[in-house]
């Protein structure tokens, strides 16, 4: 079975005097867990985007600072130097995931996508709630609801209930090490080298995927996909 948003927005428009609303179908698995589809995960993945996006347009007209990290994904310590674009990009490839419609279990790179957008919107609900409406009108989804402490708290709750071990947070402590050094340390935690070699894949990465502007379906509407990609200016590999 196919989850389309429009049946998302069903469930949503059905649902939405309550605070929350049963998963419809689960596809992305962190950690053997599940993220539920609802429209916590929504409102998580589209607060963050847009204020990522926002401070990168507001980066441009004042004038960018490269050694300044900004962005969702600094909330992982080890990803802090990933350009905001790319942090966009990795973002709607979680997001693809999320909706997909096989199951997909997630990498380390998902684990931290989804920790960062849901401490990211949980703080911008608490302290900027009429930003977090702000990024919420005019979306897919047509959410009314409190941005209030009891929806940052849902929102954050979103990564808590999965079990996984934290171990995006716990990598940035190899980076200084030696490989000799680090390997106790991976072996006392249970961290596998293959497990970790997405996340150093993506401090390598600058351009973004061609897939960047499907993966968003559900997240974001039409005309704020062609605003965004306007934004970012989509660099996208060039061609052999």
């Amino acid at each position: 079975m196919t989850v389309s948003p429009t049946l998302i927005k069903d469930c949503m428009k059905h649902l939405r005097s309550t605070h929350f609303c049963q998963a419809i179908i689960i596809m992305l698995t962190i950690s053997k867990d599940i993220l539920p589809q609802t429209f916590l995960s929504y409102i998580a993945f589209r607060i963050a985007f847009m204020d990522t996006l926002e401070r990168i347009a507001l980066a441009k007209q004042v004038g960018d600072d490269p050694f300044e990290s900004f962005g969702y994904l600094t909330e992982v310590p080890f990803l802090r130097s990933v350009p905001p674009h790319v942090q966009l990009d990795l973002l709607s490839v979680t997001w693809a995931k999320h909706l997909a419609s096989e199951n997909v279990e997630g990498d380390l790179v998902d684990e931290s996508v989804v920790y960062a957008v849901c401490e990211t919107a949980a703080r911008i609900i608490d302290e900027q709630p009429d930003e977090a409406r702000r990024y919420l009108e005019g979306g897919p989804l047509d959410v009314h609801i409190a941005i209030d402490h009891f929806l940052s708290s849902e929102v954050r709750n979103l990564h808590l209930n999965l079990s996984n071990e934290g171990d995006f947070l716990l990598i940035s402590q190899f980076q200084d090490m030696s490989p000799e050094e680090a390997l106790p340390m991976k072996e006392e935690f249970g961290i596998q080298e293959e497990e970790i070699e997405p996340m150093f894949d993506v401090l390598m990465q600058w351009y973004m995927s061609v897939d960047f502007m499907p993966n968003l379906e559900g997240l974001l509407q039409e005309r704020e996909v062609a605003r965004a990609i306007t934004i970012v200016g989509l660099k996208q590999q060039p061609l052999c």
